[in-house]
This record gives C-alpha cells, structure tokens and sequence, in this order.
C-alpha cells in the first residue's frame, strides 16, 4: 500500500531467460482426441502440470455451444490431437481480423466470437472455449513474444508486447504443446512465458486497486532482445 501523494507509479522487470524447446512438426502424429479426453478426465492429481484444472469452464472462458460447434469441425473422429488443435487454431487465425480496437479486456467471450474481430487475448480464450467444449484441457498462457525485423532494418526498441498463446494437453508422451492462433505457429523459442492459468484472470501481470485523478495515463513498453 502507497499513501504517500506521488505522480508516478513506475514497475520495472529485467531478466535473463533461458529458453530451449523443439515443439512438434504440424502434421506429427498423435493420440485420437477422444482418448486424450478421457485420460484428463480420469487425472486423479491436482499439481500444477495436471491436465484436469483445465478441462472445464473459467471465469472468462465459458462453454459455449456455438464455439464447441466451431472447433468441433476441426477434429474428425478419431483424428490426432494436434492435427485438430493445429487445424482450429489455423481457421483462428485466417477467420479472425486481430483489431485492437475491437475489444477491451472485459468484452465477453460469446461477444469476441460474433464479431470475429480482437486480439490475442480474445482468439486465445476462443481457441481454449472451443477445445474445452471439447472436453479437451487447454490452459492460458501469458508471456512475451520475440519479434524478428525485417531484413536490413534495425530492430526497433520497445516493439515488443505482452502476448497470449493456448497450451494444450496431448496426452502423457507429448504433453503439454503451445499453439499461438494470432500467429498460427506452433510455439517455439520466440515465446517467452509468464504465466499459465485457466484463462487472462489468472494470470493479469498487475493487479490491484489505484484511487486518484480521473487524469491518469497508462503506459507499456516490452522488449525481448536476443543475448548472444
């Protein structure tokens, strides 16, 4: 708590992240959905890398039917996971227009998939609905995304933002696998995680109560930098 008069409220987070992962080829194969299903289902431990805390609705991210119909064109009977997961979050991303002025963070889910319109927060919470509604444990991530300039241009502090991806429970030998629909990649060293949780309320990176002017200014500024 800050009672002391102030002007400013400044935060500032530095670190040095190691990042080593190798995800899966898009067209890897993998278990039939319906029995990974099953197994979350029958999970019988609650530690955190658990796939059943995130089988069922959230906060934000509530079962809807016509968002169940929408990934449920995306997995066949019988077909693998992932070849599903990479098939929804691929229409995600080709269906949907990213548009930051489309939303706010409590623009409703059913609201998000009428419009078809958002950012990544949205088309993450749709792609977790959608799985979910599957019976499917997909889980929130929250982090920060490299970006790589364009050949021959400097790279631009400051360009980088907080970013959202979907992690998706596979079965016991591939585990957990990160799908990014505002990108359609399969994540990669590029991502850098903060967080996992059932959906953005889980895991906001500042939270709390600031009573003042009604004058105030918010502002951000990420940037991810390769160390050599």
């Amino acid at each position: 708590m800050i009672e002391a008069p102030h002007r400013n409220l400044r935060i500032d987070s530095r670190s040095r992240v190691s990042v080593s992962r190798t995800p899966p080829a898009r067209d890897a194969f993998s278990p039939p959905w319906e029995s990974i299903r099953d197994i979350a289902f029958e999970a019988t431990s609650l530690g955190p890398s658990s796939p059943v805390g995130y089988v069922f609705a959230s906060p934000l991210v509530p079962v809807l039917r016509p968002v169940s119909a929408y990934a449920a064109m995306s997995f066949a009977p019988g077909a693998g996971i992932l070849a599903g997961a990479v098939d929804l979050m691929h229409r995600i991303r080709s269906e949907f227009r990213y548009d930051p002025k489309a939303t706010v963070i409590s623009t409703p889910l059913n609201e998000v998939f009428d419009k078809r319109h958002g950012v990544c927060q949205d088309f993450a919470h749709v792609m977790i609905a959608g799985l979910r509604g599957l019976g499917l444990p997909a889980a929130y991530v929250s982090g920060y995304l490299r970006t790589i300039p364009p050949p021959g241009q400097p790279r631009l502090q400051g360009a980088d933002a907080t970013h959202a991806w979907v992690s998706l429970w596979c079965g016991p030998e591939l585990g957990w696998v990160g799908l990014d629909p505002t990108n359609d990649l399969l994540v990669a060293n590029d991502h850098i995680v903060l967080a996992m949780g059932r959906d953005f309320s889980d895991v906001s990176p500042v939270d709390g109560i600031i009573v003042g002017s009604p004058k105030q200014k918010l502002g951000v500024a990420v940037d991810v930098m390769l160390v050599e």
